[in-house]
């Protein structure tokens, strides 16, 4: 069994939904549990403490620990806060479920920016504010795990979504990051692309008859998507650096792949006429790699050139990335 015990975890977000069923999944597999939710509504107003408290209160009457933490994650001082309630409480800080959200459907033309800061306070901004000083205790005592939630709605574009698609795949950036510079450190990060039936789900579909019956929305039930949190989120994993999708019980990996593409004669300057004439090559997704950082876009750059990418007297090793 994949368990937690003597581990401490952090899940934003935690009051409602997927959230809460991250934190009651952990807990019952030993973790001692912060949850961290403001409770305000999906649009991101207002707040309820009671939010966050239910879920500690479910947690601590099955047998588990669990603390509440009502900070906004859309502050450095919020993001402090949530990573002290941990450390104050439990005495460490072991992963960290960054799942806090906000959501509104706005056609491009009408988003404002004030609407598209507000969505990138709490998602991206608030990612940062919280796994920065995370990171921080992870490194220290070289062990940690994040599992950043992302969307299929960024990954892949979603119409009406640009504010929320943008937060959302900058989140799969940071993880990246994350994932390389804590390597050394022991602290592992990977992302999410969650489909679960929530109120996300329902406040902005709004057909009742539609979610009743649709067998699609039947089929997306939020529970689905713990078991790869649970997963990632664990000692039993030991990757870094990938995103996953879960949805109606399908899991599957989400990759980024570098297509081989066209080669320019290096002897020539190649023009806009080139890259329409070659336009097959440079669009072709049949050969690619995919790369681990953007170091591996340049070692393969450099040998199809025939090059050196570093001084002929620098000792530096690079990981090969995966090929398909």
């Amino acid at each position: 069994m994949i368990d937690f015990e003597g581990q401490v975890t952090v899940v934003t977000g935690a009051g409602r939904g997927l959230g809460r069923l991250y934190a009651l999944d952990l807990a019952r597999r030993g973790a001692a549990v912060v949850v961290n939710d403001v409770g305000g509504t999906m649009r991101g107003d207002g707040a309820d403490a009671s939010v966050a408290d239910q879920v500690v209160d479910e947690i601590t009457k099955a047998g588990g620990r669990a603390v509440a933490s009502h900070q906004s994650v859309d502050s450095p001082e919020g993001g402090q806060a949530i990573v002290d309630t941990a450390l104050d409480t439990f005495g460490r800080l072991d992963a960290v479920i960054s799942n806090a959200g906000i959501f509104n459907s706005i056609p491009f033309e009408a988003l404002s920016p004030d609407d598209w800061r507000q969505m990138l306070a709490v998602h991206l901004d608030g990612a940062f504010y919280l796994s920065q000083p995370a990171y921080k205790v992870m490194a220290k005592q070289k062990y940690g795990r994040f599992v950043f939630i992302s969307s299929s709605a960024g990954n892949f574009g979603q119409p009406m979504e640009a504010h929320y698609a943008a937060a959302k795949t900058g989140l799969v950036g940071l993880s990246n990051v994350i994932a390389i510079e804590g390597a050394a450190h022991g602290v592992l990060s990977n992302t999410v692309l969650p489909t679960g039936f929530s109120r996300m789900v329902t406040e902005t579909v709004g057909d009742e008859k539609f979610l009743r019956e649709s067998g699609f929305m039947r089929a997306i039930r939020a529970e689905l998507v713990v078991p790869l949190v649970s997963f990632l989120a664990s000692r039993a994993c030991d990757f870094t650096h990938r995103n996953y999708s879960a949805c109606a019980g399908r899991y599957a990996r989400v990759f980024t792949g570098l297509g081989e593409g066209w080669l320019a004669n290096t002897e020539t300057e190649p023009t806009a006429e080139d890259i329409l004439a070659h336009l097959d090559q440079v669009s072709a997704t049949d050969r690619f790699i995919v790369p681990d950082s953007i170091v591996d876009e340049v070692l393969e750059v450099c040998d199809r050139l025939g090059i050196s990418a570093m001084p002929d007297n620098a000792e530096v090793a690079f990981p090969e990335p995966t090929k398909s």
